[in-house]
């Protein structure tokens, strides 16, 4: 009996050893898949974080006039760079980037949410597919081609909106020159540009539900909104807040093709329309400092990563399983 285990446990040996190979090819091959992803990540994200020097040098053209050769022997100048935050505009930029930012956050997550439980209800798969296609198409859809859009309706010559203000009698409102309503037109712009990204994503996760839940509650006599919000809202927690976290690390950025295009770049609306990017954008091509910019994505970088840092805390001491680390 003992040689018969001996023999056994040699017989497992090779096996065992062929057993750990394949797995090394197979991890080679999952590698492989990787790799392109990674070396983007690497070219495109790690390697420009060297330029955060940048934010602390006063950028200056050396000899021999080399980018790297220029961020080397240009000179440390400290904090001066961060200086624009003494602007009179800083408290206006920080109240729109933050105020926008904050609202779109929360009508996102709830428009978004309500329309992916509405397309999941649908029984067609083609009008499914239609809504789906038409809320999605705005997405690929540049800020500069959306700000003709909304110039045919607003234009105060040959707008559609101004032409039926005159056609009612009244004046004609000068959209471009006027606060009042870009605060509005700004959010619906938005909403329009970026719900249905947003609605395909938790329409995935509402698919992947077991139907047998649904099917459970039903016969229980559980109602379509008992189901939703029994159901569906619980097993698309996780979706909603790791999706909540991205976008509470980017509130210190703003979509600058929106805020810079869609108003036409319209100095009366700079109270509403000046945010963080714009400003900075603005800045350079005025002073053409370049410390300057770089400190200003520098401080966004930092805030979102507070941001992120301090939601995932939050989320982490009240649901530790939809936390993202």
């Amino acid at each position: 009996m003992t040689a018969r285990r001996e023999g056994a446990v040699a017989g497992r040996g090779p096996a065992k050893r062929r057993m750990s190979r394949t797995g090394r090819k197979k991890n080679l091959w999952l590698d492989t898949m990787v790799l392109p992803g990674a070396i983007w990540l690497l070219l495109i994200r790690y390697l420009p974080m060297f330029g955060i020097v940048l934010a602390f040098k006063n950028y200056k053209a050396q000899r021999p006039n080399t980018f790297w050769n220029n961020i080397l022997k240009s000179q440390w100048v400290g904090l001066d760079n961060f200086q624009f935050l003494k602007s009179p505009d800083t408290a206006v930029m920080i109240r729109n980037t933050l105020g926008y930012n904050l609202l779109w956050i929360l009508l996102g997550l709830v428009i978004s949410v309500t329309f992916a439980i509405m397309m999941s209800e649908l029984s067609s798969r083609f009008f499914a597919k239609a809504y789906q296609t038409m809320m999605f198409f705005p997405y690929f859809l540049s800020w500069v081609v959306a700000s003709y859009f909304v110039l045919a309706f607003l234009d105060p010559t040959s707008g559609m909106i101004p032409a039926l203000q005159k056609a009612a009698g009244g004046p004609a409102s000068n959209f471009y020159h006027e606060t009042t309503w870009w605060p509005l037109i700004l959010t619906v712009c938005n909403l329009w540009k970026n719900v249905g990204y947003s609605s395909v994503l938790y329409l995935a996760a509402i698919t992947g539900i077991d139907t047998s839940l649904y099917e459970a509650a039903a016969v229980d006599g559980a109602t379509k909104w008992q189901q939703v919000r029994h159901v569906t809202l619980p097993n698309i927690r996780t979706m909603i807040v790791i999706l909540l976290i991205m976008n509470v690390g980017k509130i210190f950025n703003a979509d600058f093709g929106l805020f810079y295009n869609v108003p036409q770049n319209s100095g009366s609306l700079y109270p509403v329309t000046q945010v963080v990017d714009t400003y900075v954008y603005r800045a350079y091509a005025n002073t053409h400092n370049i410390g300057m910019s770089s400190a200003a994505g520098f401080l966004q970088s930092a805030v979102g990563l507070v941001c992120i840092v301090a939601a995932n805390a939050v989320v982490r001491r009240i649901d530790p399983e939809s936390s993202l680390f």
